[in-house]
């Protein structure tokens, strides 16, 4: 290990933890830091106490322990220990113990002060896993709270050190430079036939890079691929290739296989791997690598209600990672399976596990420390934290101020997502068959969505079944049953009784009405398949839409759908365990049918009648019932008689997505209101009155039920009763309805325009020197001024400008027009008239 890179930088790293207590090293692929660190640490007795090394795969973590023990010349579970999920190599003597990384946020949950344990490192952390950003976390409030002594190093790759070292209140960083040979780039000359397989591409890929390789590098072929179905087809599609020894590496693997992947080869090696490859593990003998371009990453999956394993571009930093695995013994050369000029589109590094994965678990481990303002590098998103936290709460996890209830302890115990968690501990050991499957890839996939189909593969596998999975469902079974055996001797907590609100059946009377029994799929105990997917997904229970469509509306509010004629197609209720496609109305990829009893026998509590009263967009008018619902689903629904008030309210809803029914008049009132508007005035736009409809609107909708009744709805009391009788009285002074002419004639003034308007005869304003105005601003009405024949003579805002300059022109045209009426040469002094000379005069 002397000449390991990362040796030259040990004695600056010792200083930097001796003085500091914390540190961030930064040390490429290859540099010695996963296996060098900790024995020199060790060595020179700067750590009182273990030393605990975090990795994020178990692989990694073993491969580790067993290098390091090699190196001191002893057997594994010695100086050098390992602890991973399901298997353990420590002693007495153990004095660097090598965990993934959710041991170590049991290890915090049971012993905050970390007895014992003078070290953490947080190795591979460029990696972002959730629990490794959550056990930072919690060492560094232990540290800052408990244990002032309690050192901390963060080892890392790729990772910009600025912001983990600001984290840990502005660490030391130590970099180490690496070494590396030259590595040769080759891309795609254009993208693969969009009609080809991914396997199909890269298997030929493989081919090639064998041949034209042979002579300038030899050595062996690392070949990434997003995960262990795409390894085995693509095996499958090289089998033929003479002297060449295939090597599968996922993390599914048993270990015994895992090494022969690691190890040298007779001949040349291709390696088919998963991400597993990309750092911490060493391959010596790699000198090509054939690089598929996909990244297999958790994603909080909505549709299945946990964290699902998505298919993704690499980013820029996995592919660089990658590319330099053919270069750390010598000079070697990568293909890229994409073209050079898709390079710049992809993303520059992969997101932190803790802003796209479900935190469901992360909700849980928070709320059994007790702390809520942890020092997170990236902080959960509030958004998904509070979905979290609802669905805690709805598996009695929490309780309604967000603390851990003695419930939530016992999930926190158990090393699986909460839902099903909850399921294995009111059911007990009955559903770790269930609770393996559920956590692990479908045995069965494209056997349609029958739950059951798949417990009894696990029993009797077919053909179709995926071996494989099936053997990791039975071993994680096993643990899991030993694991709700060991729980604690507290019982879960009891059924809740039937609630008995009005009109309610108890669960007795719902077994005899209901016509839809659930098998029990062959498990013993006292609980079926369908109510133990129904305590894991008690938001996932779905009731039958009305129609032909095999629908169902869920409990949790969203929609599900199934193609016709499958063999749960047609039932009633069911309990949909997977679910995918469009998030408003997925298709069922898993479920199972539930009868009514049984779901009212495991959610009575959560069953409540309820009083409804709401506007129907659909049907356009008020609906009020009383409802028997779990959630969203309607169990028994009955007509209501609402009072007049709620069913105003429920009107008040559909006018604000319909609108303000303007008629002419009310119109016109506005527009009077606008103008006369002072200090004090309530608002009168649409927006002012739909926020304060609730004040004026609602007394005046009783009896309005319809969308026809809405639209047709006279707002003029209701804003005349806004605006009161002051602001009314002072409307009709400062903005009158008419105009009064001289004669006493009240004309109306038109205010629907961009300015208030009159018509009138030109000779009933004889007389009148002052233009007529409205409003608090005196804006001038624009006046329309008449013929005796009612045809528009002249329009204008200044009446005097118009007596003093065009009217003269006027005369001359009017007196011809219509001799028989008075055009007098000064009209402000004539007196106004409607009336013609007679005949004959």
């Amino acid at each position: 290990m002397a000449d390991l890179p990362v040796t030259s930088i040990l004695p600056d790293l010792a200083d930097a933890l001796a003085s500091r207590g914390m540190a961030v090293l930064q040390a490429p692929p290859g540099a010695g830091k996963t296996t060098v660190v900790p024995l020199d640490l060790l060595a020179r007795g700067l750590v009182k106490g273990r030393i605990v090394m975090l990795e994020p795969r178990r692989l990694a973590a073993r491969a580790a322990a067993e290098r390091m023990a090699e190196t001191l010349g002893e057997r594994v579970g010695a100086t050098v220990g390992y602890r991973i999920r399901g298997e353990a190599k420590v002693s007495a003597e153990t004095r660097i113990e090598v965990v993934t990384e959710g041991i170590l946020t049991r290890m915090l949950q049971s012993d905050p002060e970390l007895a014992g344990v003078g070290l953490v490192i947080f190795d591979e952390f460029h990696e972002r896993s959730l629990n490794a950003d959550l056990g930072l976390a919690l060492c560094l409030e232990v540290r800052g709270a408990l244990r002032e002594d309690l050192k901390l190093l963060v080892m890392s790759a790729t990772l910009d050190a600025g912001p983990v070292a600001a984290l840990m209140g502005e660490a030391p960083v130590v970099t180490s430079e690496g070494r590396a040979f030259s590595v040769g780039t080759r891309w795609l000359p254009r993208p693969p036939d969009a009609s080809m397989r991914l396997e199909a591409v890269v298997a030929g890929a493989v081919r090639a890079a064998l041949a034209e390789t042979a002579k300038d590098f030899g050595g062996g072929v690392l070949v990434f691929l997003p995960g262990e179905g795409e390894i085995r087809r693509v095996e499958a599609l090289l089998r033929d290739l003479p002297g060449v020894a295939l090597r599968p590496l996922y993390g599914a693997m048993d270990f015994a296989a895992q090494r022969a992947a690691l190890t040298p080869a007779e001949g040349r090696k291709v390696v088919l791997a998963t991400s597993i490859a990309e750092t911490s593990l060493t391959l010596p003998d790699i000198r090509v690598v054939v690089d598929a371009g996909r990244a297999r990453r958790a994603r909080f999956d909505p549709n299945s209600g946990m964290s699902r394993l998505v298919t993704e571009r690499v980013t820029r930093a996995e592919a660089e990672q990658r590319r330099g695995r053919a270069g750390r013994v010598a000079e070697g050369v990568c293909y890229r399976l994409w073209t050079k000029g898709e390079e710049g589109g992809l993303a520059p590094f992969p997101p932190a596990e803790i802003e796209v994965a479900d935190l469901a678990g992360l909700a849980l481990e928070l709320a059994l420390w007790g702390g809520a303002d942890l020092p997170f590098l990236t902080p959960p998103p509030p958004g998904p934290l509070a979905e979290a936290r609802a669905l805690l709460m709805g598996l009695g996890a929490l309780d309604a101020q967000g603390r851990i209830t003695p419930h939530g302890r016992r999930l926190a115990g158990l090393p699986l997502h909460p839902r099903l968690a909850h399921m294995l501990a009111v059911a007990g050991p009955e559903a770790a068959t269930l609770a393996a499957l559920l956590a692990e890839r479908d045995p069965l996939r494209g056997a349609g969505p029958d739950l059951a189909l798949r417990l009894q593969a696990i029993a009797r596998p077919g053909p179709e079944a995926d071996r494989g999975v099936v053997e990791r469902i039975r071993a994680e079974a096993k643990r899991l049953a030993a694991a709700a055996r060991g729980l604690s001797a507290a019982s879960p907590p009891p059924p809740s009784p039937p609630h008995r609100g009005e009109g309610s059946r108890n669960v007795a009377n719902a077994a005899r009405g209901s016509t839809q029994g659930t098998q029990r799929g062959g498990l013993p105990g006292g609980h079926s398949l369908a109510e133990m997917a129904a305590l894991a997904y008690p938001d996932r229970i779905g009731l039958r839409r009305k129609g032909e469509a095999p629908r169902w509306v869920l409990s949790g509010g969203k929609g599900a759908a199934m193609a016709a004629g499958l063999a749960l197609s047609g039932a009633r209720l069911i309990v949909a365990t997977d679910l995918d496609g469009d998030a408003r109305e997925a298709t069922v990829r898993q479920a199972v049918a539930i009868s009514e009893a049984e779901v009212r026998g495991l959610h009575a509590d959560r069953i409540r009648w309820e009083s409804r009263c709401e506007w129907s967009k659909r049907e356009g008018r008020v609906l009020t019932r009383r409802q028997e619902r779990l959630g969203a689903l309607v169990l028994d629904d009955r007509h209501w008689d609402a009072p007049p008030e709620a069913v105003a309210t429920a009107a008040l809803e559909g006018l604000r997505l319909i609108g303000l029914p303007w008629s002419p008049a009310a119109r016109r009132l506005r527009a009077r209101a606008r103008l006369a508007r002072g200090e004090g005035w309530p608002g009168i736009e649409d927006a002012d009155l739909l926020a304060t409809a609730e004040d004026w609107l609602l007394p005046h909708l009783t009896g309005v039920r319809t969308e026809a009744e809405i639209r047709g709805f006279d707002l003029v009391p209701a804003l005349q009763g806004l605006l009161g009788w002051d602001r009314l009285a002072t409307m009709d002074r400062l903005v009158p309805a008419s105009f009064e002419t001289p004669l006493g004639r009240k004309v109306p003034i038109d205010y629907d325009g961009a300015v208030p308007a009159i018509e009138v005869r030109l000779q009933e304003m004889f007389g009148v020197t002052a233009h007529p105005v409205v409003g608090v601003g005196r804006l001038p009405l624009r006046v329309t001024l008449l013929s005796p024949a009612q045809r528009p003579v002249q329009v204008t805002t200044d009446l005097p400008r118009f007596w003093a300059t065009s009217y003269a022109d006027v005369r001359k045209d009017m007196r011809g027009a219509y001799p028989r009426h008075p055009w007098p040469e000064d009209p402000t002094q004539a007196e106004p008239t409607l009336r013609a000379k007679p005949r004959g005069t």
